[in-house]
């Protein structure tokens, strides 16, 4: 479903990304995991076209993202939807307008049939009846949240969660990884997700894959992860889980 072929990037004249190649199967969810400013983000903003590499291809569905124009590439791009790592929310909007926002601009739908979107995705994120509510009025842990129920309105075969878990307690951490796993077995979406929690990657990731100084170091199912004998990767496990291998 998505694949980054040899994909190398330069960016401010460093290489950030340094022939990433990775793909990542239907209907499973992939994690990237490494330290702030290894060029996770920038390998996301890759599969979803908003970064041309400088080299390499990233095709999604087999078709090159970069290649594709007008229709062909917003035909693309709607099959995403992106959990950005604020949430990301419009600050002067209510959590309606907020998350119905792809609905109202993409779509002819009535404003009785957004709503009924709009109440059935804050639904499935667990925050019934909040819909007037503004972004200022919410927890962090909420805004997350709602920013979940945006990305899923209009049923995107994709979701890219962007750092989900940063800046939240544990306890409101873990509610998010259940999120993830309950929206991937509900819709049957394809899931990316960018963290460098260990704990989320190793709860919701069916492969877990280590970028480090831009290049894919180590990728494996959670198990085959924890057993690596790279040194970064184990010194990154041990950073988190101390002697244990996070089991």
């Amino acid at each position: 479903m998505i694949e980054l072929r040899n994909v190398w990037k330069k960016l401010g004249g460093q290489d950030v990304l340094r022939g990433v190649t990775l793909q990542v199967a239907r209907g499973k969810t992939f994690v990237i995991v490494g330290p702030s400013g290894t060029g996770k983000s920038v390998t996301l903003q890759h599969m979803v076209g908003l970064l041309t590499p400088d080299d390499g291809e990233v095709l999604i569905d087999g078709e090159n993202i970069h290649r594709a124009r007008g229709a062909a590439l917003e035909h693309i791009r709607d099959k995403f939807g992106v959990l950005f790592q604020s949430g990301a929310l419009i600050n002067w909007m209510n959590v309606f307008e907020n998350v119905g926002l792809p609905l109202m601009e993409k779509t002819d739908l009535a404003y009785t049939e957004i709503l009924a979107a709009v109440r059935e995705k804050l639904a499935m994120v667990g925050l019934e009846g909040i819909e007037q509510k503004m972004p200022a009025e919410l927890s962090g842990g909420m805004r997350k949240r709602v920013g979940l129920a945006r990305a899923i309105v209009r049923h995107p075969s994709i979701v890219l969660y962007d750092e989900p878990t940063s800046g939240l307690d544990p306890v409101t951490a873990r509610h998010i990884d259940r999120l993830i796993q309950d929206l991937q077995g509900r819709l049957g979406v394809t899931s990316v997700v960018v963290t460098h929690d260990l704990h989320s990657a190793f709860t919701v990731g069916d492969e877990v894959a280590m970028l480090y100084q831009g290049a894919i170091v180590e990728v494996g199912t959670p198990n085959q992860f924890r057993a690596s004998s790279h040194p970064f990767v184990r010194e990154f496990i041990e950073s988190q889980f101390g002697g244990s291998s996070g089991a």
